[in-house]
């Protein structure tokens, strides 16, 4: 038995996000959380919780990462702690997370693998995100991995693994090209088309060369293609503001068909079509409802924050909307539970640009989803119509808004003390003849006003992880979130460990601070 050094488990408790690992990897402003050592105890621990769930080790593990400026350093020792466990470890190098899962599917000779990333986190931020062949690992998964991580008690390997160098990425794309050409028909469907990318300098500038050449399109006007840690253009990030303006510039300014834009890690896109307009959150959901779907029904499951026209685009196209809670692992989890008990649900989508197909084994994968789009536009613009017709029925509100309200410092237990908010306006709300509760809501609490009383809803939840309450704000009237937030605010002043001033300040301003 091979004993390390036992870590403080309430400081890798730290280290979980959601159903992955990520911390402060870099010293730029903070100290460093996600030290050699952690990162080596919790590749040990993935590798011994993977012998007890499938009983043994696996025998290669594949390992990949993104651009950011810790990952040689990570790389290092999780190559060291999957070798020392006597697994083969095969460096892929650069990569996008989704083709971490992907290898794990075809013939490359890996019965796991780890990603190197923290998604759209700052540039002094990684983490860690763990593959089988049956997905991504949830938060219970990871849970156990932190404990046995602390415990630091693993099995001494008999024999030490070796390291390779292989990348799969090609082989990926090939794949992706490959779709979209067996769905058009033609070797290169995109002949004549100029589609830009906007990677952020992460890991996505490969969908230019590897993906969209090889179909015929233009990328002349792509930019910030190459890898850079630093992210010094903006975050890449689909939904950040900065963001979404620099592609949406280069598409007007280079005259594409459209723009294209990944987060760091890919496995979040965002689009912004011929005319400078963002296919983002429900636009963006509504076009892959439209493919998913493809006219045989089925049901579309999303977060809770998305739209009430949304809802009624998808019942247009003949589909079920289903609102779950936000986390796009919950979102895709509970795609899956629907689809073994019978429900067909060809789709699992998150506002933040997290898209899961059935048909792509519910993976999130951006530049699935965007492969999936670029069919489409080929087919659309081959009929003489726009990929904006898709989806020009989708009815917007007239304001969306997001307010987040703290905890004050006297709060004893957030989590206990925001579970009774909700249940207290839940109650008030049943009692209350201009408010109504949304029937089938699976996340905090839900209301509904008529149009005299601000034609629109909030939605009051709380974070997974921070003490603070998010409030989502939706109204079909122009200064409706206000009415409604004013509304809301007689319910929860009196709340002596909740600092609404947030909430405050957003009813006095003119103009609305979040969009």
């Amino acid at each position: 038995m091979y004993n390390l050094n036992c870590m403080n488990y309430e400081l890798l408790k730290k280290l979980k996000s959601g159903s992955d690992v990520r911390g402060i990897a870099s010293e730029i402003t903070s100290p460093v959380t996600l030290t050699d050592e952690a990162v080596n105890a919790i590749v040990r621990a993935f590798i011994q919780w993977y012998s007890i769930k499938y009983g043994k080790n696996p025998e290669a593990v594949a390992v990949g990462h993104d651009v950011r400026i810790s990952g040689d350093r990570i790389l290092k020792q999780v190559l060291n702690a999957a070798t020392d466990c006597g697994c083969d470890a095969v460096n892929c190098g650069l990569c996008s997370t989704p083709s971490m899962f992907m290898l794990l599917k075809v013939p490359f000779g890996c019965e796991a693998s780890v990603m190197i990333t923290a998604s759209h986190l700052p540039s002094d931020r990684n983490g860690l995100k763990f593959f089988t062949p049956e997905g991504g690992l949830n938060g219970e998964d990871i849970d156990a991995i932190l404990k046995l991580a602390a415990e630091g008690n693993f099995p001494a390997a008999e024999k030490l693994g070796t390291v390779s160098y292989r990348s799969y990425l090609p082989y990926y794309c090939r794949s992706l090209v490959e779709k979209v050409r067996s769905a058009c028909g033609e070797e290169r469907p995109l002949e004549g088309k100029k589609i830009i990318v906007d990677a952020g300098n992460g890991a996505g500038g490969f969908f230019c060369d590897m993906v969209l050449k090889p179909l015929g399109a233009d990328t002349d006007g792509s930019i910030y293609l190459e890898p850079d840690g630093t992210f010094p253009n903006h975050i890449p990030n689909p939904e950040d503001k900065t963001a979404m303006e620099h592609i949406k510039r280069a598409v007007l300014s280079s005259g594409a068909d459209l723009g294209v834009i990944f987060d760091t890690d890919v496995d979040r896109a965002g689009a912004v079509d011929c005319d400078g307009r963002e296919i983002n959150r429900n636009d963006l959901i509504a076009l892959a409802s439209v493919i998913a779907l493809e006219g045989k029904g089925g049901t579309i499951v999303t977060d809770s924050v998305t739209s009430d026209g949304l809802t009624e685009f998808i019942e247009s196209l003949g589909g079920k909307h289903v609102r779950f809670k936000r986390g796009y692992k919950n979102v895709i989890d509970e795609a899956i539970r629907r689809n073994a008990s019978g429900e067909h649900c060809p789709l699992a989508i998150e506002t933040s640009g997290h898209a899961a197909f059935e048909d792509n084994y519910f993976l999130d994968d951006g530049a699935y989803l965007i492969t999936r789009i670029l069919t489409a536009l080929a087919k659309q613009t081959k009929n003489g119509g726009k990929l904006g017709d898709l989806i020009k029925t989708l009815k917007h509100p007239a304001e969306e808004d997001e307010v987040r309200i703290s905890f004050n410092s006297s709060s004893k237990d957030f989590k206990a003390e925001g579970a009774r908010v909700i249940e207290d306006i839940k109650k008030r709300a049943e009692k209350d003849e201009t408010m109504r509760l949304a029937p089938d809501n699976y996340e905090g609490v839900k209301v509904s006003f008529k149009k005299d009383d601000g034609d629109g809803w909030f939605l009051v939840r709380m974070s997974v992880h921070d003490p603070v309450m998010p409030i989502n704000f939706e109204s079909n009237a122009k200064g409706g979130d206000k009415i409604i937030a004013a509304k809301l605010y007689e319910l929860i002043k009196s709340y002596p460990f909740l600092n609404a001033e947030s909430l405050e300040k957003f009813i006095q301003t003119t103009e609305s601070p979040i969009k």
